[in-house]
């Protein structure tokens, strides 16, 4: 059981890499664009956490359900991955909201401008 929330995340970010590439919203559009974006959000987040875990604010809760292993103190693994989704969620929902307005304009007839 010390592996569910890690599969779950891996799980999600399956999902994430299908509508992505179904839509063809973020690494399915511009992959080189989006590593950088993807690499730069997750390294913003976990100095985040760092800070956090240096200033005593964030700690790693125990559970049953987490794999046990840290990438650094108060810092577990599953950390990482959930960074990662959180990121790549935001960008496939930036990139669809764009598009799905930037559709409803050219039906419109407004054009792009």
């Amino acid at each position: 059981m010390g592996i569910l929330y890690l599969a779950a995340l891996l799980v999600s970010l399956g999902g994430m890499v299908v509508l992505d590439r179904r839509f063809r919203l973020f690494f399915f559009d511009r992959p080189r664009r989006a590593a950088v974006v993807l690499a730069v959000g997750v390294a913003f987040f976990l100095l985040w956490d760092l800070f956090g875990i240096g200033l005593g604010i964030f700690f790693r809760g125990e559970t049953a359900f987490m794999t046990g292993i840290l990438i650094g103190p108060e810092l577990p693994l599953e950390e990482l991955f959930f960074l990662t989704l959180l990121c790549y969620l935001t960008m496939n929902v930036f990139r669809g909201v764009h598009m799905i307005l930037l559709s409803g304009r050219v039906r419109r007839g407004q054009g792009l401008g």
